[in-house]
């Protein structure tokens, strides 16, 4: 699936999703930027990066949206709990 169809097919769920929040939104497209490819395929971005694009300045903030947002099946998160190595993420189609 093309990045801009993804964005749009997000939107247009997300206006209707009264579970997403503002923060949900911002850090989504804030995924969606920093994405490499097609909707599915797994790449690694910081924490740090995410927060910052997307304006959340709490780090609670930033995994309650993440936890949220694997539980109503926008992403796919793989966490790294190592502090040298990126988590891994992927929109889900």
């Amino acid at each position: 699936m093309k990045l801009a169809t993804q964005a749009d097919k997000f939107l247009r769920r997300a206006a209707n999703d009264e579970r997403l929040l503002p923060s949900h939104i911002s850090l989504f497209m804030a995924m969606f930027y920093y994405s490499p490819g097609k909707a599915g395929d797994h790449f690694q971005i910081s924490r740090k990066k995410l927060m910052r694009f997307s304006r959340i300045k709490s780090v609670a903030t930033y995994h309650k949206c993440i936890r949220e947002l694997v539980a109503c099946g926008y992403i796919d998160y793989q966490p790294s709990f190592d502090p040298y190595r990126a988590s891994s993420l992927a929109l889900l189609p």
